[in-house]
């Protein structure tokens, strides 16, 4: 049936012969065998064109396999549980979720978000990647390195506006600031103490603005025009492309790396190499 359809369809056993991937002659013996079968001729030969019996076979055929071939795929598809990646919820919003598209199609595999700032546990198996902030990576699990990031200062142009440029590191001191609380153990020693620290300047009473816990309400409060704020150059890379966000000066300090971290388990391993292989494509062709 699949042999008379394709030949239908195309109106040449040739290509029908292509497209199943067989030879013509095979095609010529399947539809022959299912005129036998029907005890009804379905294409006249020379030239090639169906018959009056192919004519009404032919539309019902097609979409009866049309339906099969849906319902099959439908059913592959159910059981194909998507990879599950953990991030944090600022990693998430700035820099995985713009890439979800290019990253879906690169790999063709169906990937859910787990956006938490609590690290994942990849031993349970509701977590099958994690994307995490650390210098080094751990002897649990295969780490895959994806960049180095720095902690730079920024502003949105209407901040700097109102409050003029601010041309050296020191006359941040001036004006006021976002000050985030970071969670990540890796990090909670960097801020603004530290990064005027590494310029040789000392931090004496800055005026902070606001204070935040999370990362992305940082971001958008920078962006917002409420104060400078210190923030990962992959995390605001879109917005200062955009102009969202305006760089203050070059003066940078280093901050944890970012890590593609799976289990040991051979479970779906095809599955997360792929995944993590892609993430690491869109992760060096940005660095």
């Amino acid at each position: 049936m699949r042999a008379f359809e394709a030949a239908a369809r195309h109106g040449h056993f040739g290509r029908a012969a292509e497209e199943l991937n067989l030879d013509p002659t095979a095609i010529s013996h399947q539809v022959r065998k299912l005129e036998a079968l029907l005890e009804v001729a379905l294409f006249e030969r020379r030239p090639l064109r169906l018959t009056d019996a192919g004519e009404r076979l032919y539309p019902d055929l097609k979409e009866a396999l049309d339906r099969m071939a849906n319902a099959v795929h439908a059913v592959q598809q159910a059981k194909v549980r998507p990879v599950v990646v953990s991030m944090t919820m600022a990693f998430a919003a700035e820099w995985f979720t713009p890439r979800l598209r290019e990253l879906r199609a690169i790999t063709d595999v169906p990937i859910d978000v787990h956006a938490d700032n609590a690290p994942a546990d990849l031993q349970t198996g509701a977590v099958d990647i994690a994307i995490r902030s650390q210098r080094n990576a751990d002897r649990d699990g295969i780490w895959y390195k994806l960049f180095d990031d720095k902690l730079i200062a920024v502003a949105s142009p209407s901040f700097l506006e109102r409050h003029g440029p601010i041309e050296t590191t020191e006359a941040i001191l001036r004006v006021p600031v976002v000050d985030y609380r970071w969670s990540s153990p890796s990090r909670r020693s960097l801020g603004w103490n530290s990064w005027l620290r590494a310029a040789g300047i000392d931090a004496g009473d800055m005026s902070v603005a606001s204070s935040f816990t999370e990362e992305s309400h940082a971001i958008q409060a920078a962006v917002s025009g409420v104060g400078a704020a210190l923030l990962s150059s992959h995390l605001v890379e879109a917005r200062l492309q955009n102009g969202e966000l305006v760089r203050i000066g070059n003066h940078a300090i280093p901050a944890p790396a970012f890590w593609a971290v799976r289990g040991n388990s051979m479970h779906r391993e095809a599955d997360l190499e792929t995944v993590v292989t892609a993430i690491r494509r869109l992760a060096l062709g940005r660095e």
